[in-house]
Parts: structure tokens; sequence; C-alpha cells
């Protein structure tokens, strides 16, 4: 049983003839014909019945259908992933980051995919971890980085980046080195609103053990939060990373950990699970599990 012969009844069952499989395959019909003899021979099975129209499968040849149409789709997802790695990756690729992680390395990271992988052209898409999880989920984005997602069938998760949760405050503020949950009641603070994955982190912590904190503001984003504590508008809970993006905004501030427990904040790199990864994705995906997102 050859690749071409299971081919050649796929033809003849999906055109319903041996005539119309003939054309379409841009072969002479007795050719067709002796194929799918020899087929049914090798099995011991009759696969097709004819009928007034053309033929159709018997038991057995619907049967052999499913495992004939996987084995072609594998032979040629093989020969594409072999003859791709004999030139290097051409086409685009959609990438979308949450604001936080574009705004301080898509600079970086597109000065390395360029030099990485000239032939080929990056998209990014930015917004919050929410929206970049919908843009994969519906196929407009091809991979994309998140912070604490809601788990899904449709989305493969790798960990990239695990960091701590801080509280920040104007440089007004007098803070230990460390803070403890209970503590937190004390500061006027200025977080993400939900869903907000840091919001999400912060009351799966605080809302079990009747924490509940002083909430004077809310607003979309990390960054946004971050701007309001320089200004000495109030405080905020925030990551590791958004302190040290922040640049001359770090002069401004005072940080102080919290816990115990301490609140993580993991950053995954998310792939759909629709279909399978081409040269160009795994080459992507390897050069994001190189770059420092701490900074």
């Amino acid at each position: 049983m050859d690749l071409k012969q299971l081919e050649y009844y796929v033809a003849v069952v999906e055109k319903g003839s041996f005539s119309r499989a003939a054309i379409a395959l841009n072969l002479a019909q007795p050719s067709v014909s002796r194929q799918i003899a020899l087929l049914e021979q090798e099995l011991g099975q009759r696969l097709l019945e004819r009928t007034g129209r053309g033929v159709t499968a018997t038991e057995a040849g619907l049967a052999l259908l499913g495992h004939a149409r996987v084995m072609i789709d594998s032979a040629a997802q093989a020969k594409f992933q072999i003859k791709e790695m004999s030139t290097e990756p051409t086409g685009k690729i959609v990438l979308g980051l949450p604001h936080r992680v574009a705004s301080s390395l898509c600079v970086p990271l597109i000065a390395a995919f360029r030099k990485q992988l000239p032939r080929a052209m990056i998209s990014v898409v930015e917004g919050l971890s929410l929206s970049v999880r919908e843009g994969l989920i519906a196929g407009r984005i091809d991979m994309g980085l998140l912070f604490d997602p809601a788990p899904t069938p449709l989305l493969t998760y790798e960990p990239l980046m695990r960091e701590q949760l801080l509280l920040v405050t104007p440089q007004s503020f007098t803070l230990k080195k460390q803070v403890s949950l209970s503590d937190l009641t004390q500061f006027p603070m200025i977080l993400p609103a939900a869903p907000n994955p840091i919001r999400s982190l912060v009351d799966a912590v605080l809302l079990p053990k009747k924490i509940e904190l002083n909430v004077i503001a809310e607003v979309g984003a990390v960054n946004s939060a971050l701007q309001l504590v320089t200004h000495g508008v109030g405080c905020s809970i925030l990551p590791e990373s958004a302190i040290a993006h922040s640049g001359t905004a770090k002069t401004k501030i005072n940080f102080a950990h919290i816990g115990p427990p301490t609140m993580w904040n993991t950053l995954v790199l998310a792939i759909p699970t629709s279909g399978p990864m081409n040269r160009l994705q795994h080459e992507t995906a390897k050069l994001l599990r190189t770059i420092d997102f701490r900074g």
C-alpha cells in the first residue's frame, strides 16, 4: 500500500467516480482503476461499490478513507518541513505583545528578528493580555506573550519569566523592606481594573483572607498605575519588570516586597493548538526564549 494508491483512492471517493477522479488527477482512467484494484487485492477487501451514478465507499472503504487522509496529510507536512530546512524561513508572523512588554522590548526584539530571520517579516500587535489571548484563539495572531492567562485547550502555554509583585509608593512614603498582606490596607491604592491579570492575582490572594484594600482609583494598564504613583496620586501593587523598565520614574518611587505569601506574576509564550507550527514560528519561538524580559 503506497501513498499514490491512497491518493487515487481518496480522489475516487471524493469525486464519486473513476472518470472524474482521473480528470482531477490528470491520469488515464485505466491507470486509476488498476491502482485501486491492486489496493483492494493487497487489503483483501472490496473498498468501492458501483452504483448507477458512480461509486461509493464500502464499510471497509470508509475505514480506510480516514486513515488515508491522515497519512496523506502527514506526508505533505513532512515534505513541507524537510523542504523548509534547506532554506531560510520566509513569510510573515504576527506576534501579540502586552503593552508593558512591547514598550520596553519591541525595539530589541525586532532588531534581533531582522538579524536572525532576514527573509521573514514580523508584525507586532500590542494590547492587553486579554485581547492578545482573544486574537490567538480567533486566529488573528500566530503566537503571543501573555501574563497569567486563563487555561484553555485552544492554546499551549510555556512559562518564560516569573517575577514578584511589589508594593510601589511615591517617594514621600517611608517603607520597610517588606510589608505584610494586612499592612496593604494602610495604603491608598491605584490598581489595574479587573479582569487585568495583576488585579486577578491580587484579588485571588487577598479576598480569601478577607483583606480589603483601600482602592482609590482603577486604571486599564500597569503603566498607567505606575505613572500615577510617580505623580504622587497613590500607591500600587506592580510587577518587578514594570519598575525595572520605568526609566527615570524609578527615582520618584519607593517599593517593598510583599508577604508572605509572595504574589508572583508569570509571563508565558502562548501558541494556538489548532495546527502544526511552521519553521518561521519555531524560529520565532526560539528567539523569544532567549530574551531577558526582566530588563
